[in-house]
């Protein structure tokens, strides 16, 4: 599973100020979402273009973490 955090709109070169509107807009909790993230299966079902370039940095994010955690595993 997918979880979308702050450094992934970040980026996406997406406006943090801007994203706050977003989510109240569709309901979800900046809250929570700067404390622990969301899940893009959430974000995705808004069918926002904006939310999907958000889940591509989570993808490559954490791409990117399996690749060094195998290399110094």
């Amino acid at each position: 599973m997918t979880r979308v955090l702050v450094r992934d709109l970040r980026a996406a070169r997406l406006c943090l100020q801007g994203a706050r509107g977003w989510f109240a807009r569709h309901g979800l909790d900046w809250q929570a979402f700067l404390r622990e993230g969301v899940d893009a299966e959430v974000l995705a079902a808004t069918g926002d273009a904006l939310a999907l370039r958000a889940i591509a940095e989570a993808e490559r994010r954490m791409a990117r973490e399996r690749e060094q955690e195998q290399s110094h595993g």
